[in-house]
């Protein structure tokens, strides 16, 4: 049984891992791939840049979008943080990846002072989970694929790229605010393999998300620039050595 908590300490939250009867890769195993899937990072990035300058001229999508991030950093920077609804997403989240690998959730709380899961089955995956997976702006594409399904919202398009750049900007604030103090899931990962993760998680929901809402790029493309470029920074490298 693992137990997977969310708490406050002092102000900032910080969440607490326990692994129980479940076997762990060591450290310095995971550091090994850290550092074997940087060129992959490096790639990404470089992916990411060239898919955003194919859909720049997309200003139907990516302004709406764009304003609904800023509108979210502003009450983000003016009005009190909503604990209770990251804390709420981000033990929904464990659960929803604890689900996807077939274990079970025993006991599941959320509060403004923080949180915890009980369940019988984790991992890095699980373990990482509420900072790569933006678990609200999914539920936003989720409903409103499901309303224009059934009503044809094609007339709310504006609307739900609004949505989809607050939700977006809300999971990416509500991390990094989280992640300032010392957090326990991420050190019982490691730094360095926690931080390629949680990138590469990040990265690749902006790889496929774009080209989904501009229709700019076809995702196999996406994919061969990543394969492009991660290929030649390796090359670099290579050289380098």
């Amino acid at each position: 049984m693992a137990t997977l908590h969310l708490v406050k300490n002092n102000f900032p939250l910080a969440t607490r891992l326990i692994f129980q009867n479940n076997p762990t890769v060591p450290k310095w195993i995971k550091f090994i791939i850290a550092v074997l899937l940087l060129p992959v990072c490096a790639g990404a990035g470089m992916t990411l840049w060239r898919v955003m300058k194919a859909c720049g001229g997309s200003d139907v999508t990516l302004v709406p979008v764009v304003g609904g991030a800023l509108c979210w950093l502003a009450i983000f920077l003016l009005l009190p943080k909503p604990m209770w609804i990251y804390v709420f997403g981000h033990e929904l989240t464990h659960v929803i990846w604890v689900w996807l690998f077939g274990g079970s959730v025993k006991q599941f709380k959320a509060t403004s002072e923080g949180g915890h899961v009980i369940v019988d089955k984790t991992n890095f995956l699980i373990a990482l989970s509420p900072y790569f997976f933006p678990l609200y702006a999914v539920m936003v594409v989720a409903v409103f694929v499901a309303g224009h399904l059934i009503w044809d919202w094609k007339g709310f398009m504006v609307w739900f790229h609004l949505l989809v750049g607050a939700a977006y900007a809300f999971h990416i604030t509500l991390n990094a605010h989280v992640l300032k103090t010392q957090q326990s899931d991420i050190t019982s990962q490691g730094y360095l393999f926690s931080a390629v993760l949680i990138f590469l998680g990040n990265i690749l929901v902006l790889l496929i998300g774009i080209p989904l809402l501009t229709a700019k790029v076809d995702l196999t493309t996406m994919l061969g620039w990543w394969l492009e470029n991660t290929g030649r920074i390796i090359h670099l490298i290579g050289e380098m050595f």
